[in-house]
């Protein structure tokens, strides 16, 4: 009989270890991301008890240009402290993108690349400290899995691409599948505004958001961070759109307030369906079985697959609630 883990894994890395499992892990699972200001020190230590998988300091849009070098001193000093957290850096081009690697690069982070398209990622990762070169967008997600095992993709900073430009959508494939990456992400305002679109008419970019599942999955990641929804005070909505990025096969969302990390996490959390569903799948078939019946339903490996992924997701949960040092 197959068998269920119930319990969460041990993700506790010493201070300091570049870059520690506590950091790759919470890259790899969170399914809530928050932003703080990264020129507003006495808000980080309240985001990260605020109960986010993953507090993300924001060293672009929230920091005004000149306010940049203070910033990036402060997101550096906390991390130094011992916390885990991602900094978005700016953007490929601007004045203050070499600056916020070279300080970050050294440091127990991740990394988010804001504007992330083919013809940045490879010197970012470089200097982040990964191999690009070794990039391969026909990597399938069994050969991605032989790669992990071989060097865990940690060689090097873990870099989440946040992809908010039509050149970074039509260039998914590669970026997912370049080393050093570990999550995509979606930046639906800046992509919108490109596309003159509206950021809130999901048919609009539901082909971007279904590449950037189809890309993470072949590059074998976990599904991809889903864009923030503007509206900080509205649980239904916010509910309703993090519901339609889980069905589409995001498996996370970015955050702009404490408030959204509740609806957000429970709408990312497996039903109670789910997991009974997975359970009797898993409970009816052995390691050797080729095709059982389960509830009259055929069940073959595929669908065993699908049961073994639900339940992972039950170890991932903690990063949701726990404390972030």
């Amino acid at each position: 009989m197959s068998t269920v883990r119930t319990g969460p894994r041990d993700h506790t890395a010493p201070t300091g270890a570049p870059p520690g499992p506590a950091t790759l892990d919470r890259v790899r699972s969170a399914s809530t991301l928050l932003f703080v200001p990264a020129d507003r020190p006495e808000r980080f230590d309240k985001a990260a008890a605020a109960g986010a998988g993953l507090v993300v300091l924001d060293l672009e849009d929230a920091v005004a240009p000149d306010a940049k070098d203070a910033a990036r001193t402060a997101a550096a000093e906390w991390v130094e402290a011992g916390n885990v957290c991602a900094v978005r850096i700016n953007a490929a081009g601007t004045a203050w993108h070499a600056a916020d690697l070279e300080a970050l690069a050294p440091l127990d982070c991740a990394v988010m690349l804001p504007k992330a398209d083919a013809g940045s990622i490879g010197s970012v990762v470089t200097a982040l400290g990964a191999d690009a070169s070794r990039s391969d967008p026909n990597r399938t997600r069994a050969a991605s899995a032989a790669y992990d095992g071989a060097v865990s993709r940690t060689d090097g900073t873990p870099l989440i691409a946040l992809i908010e430009t039509a050149a970074g959508v039509l260039d998914a494939r590669q970026i997912a599948a370049t080393p050093g990456v570990h999550r995509l992400a979606v930046g639906t305002f800046d992509l919108a505004a490109e596309l003159v679109v509206d950021p809130t008419d999901r048919e609009a970019l539901a082909g971007t958001r279904q590449l950037l599942v189809l890309a993470s999955a072949a590059a074998g990641l976990p599904g991809p961070i889903d864009g923030v929804t503007a509206a900080v005070d509205d649980a239904d909505l916010l509910t309703d759109d993090a519901a339609y990025g889980r069905r589409l096969g995001f498996a996370g969302k970015l955050c702009i307030h404490p408030r959204q990390l509740p609806p957000v996490t429970a709408a990312f959390r497996p039903t109670e369906a789910d997991i009974a569903w997975a359970r009797a799948i898993l409970a009816a078939t052995t390691d050797s079985a080729g095709v059982a019946v389960v509830d009259g339903a055929m069940v073959d490996k595929p669908v065993v697959d699908r049961a073994h992924r639900i339940l992972d997701l039950l170890d991932r949960l903690p990063f949701d609630t726990e404390d972030t040092k």
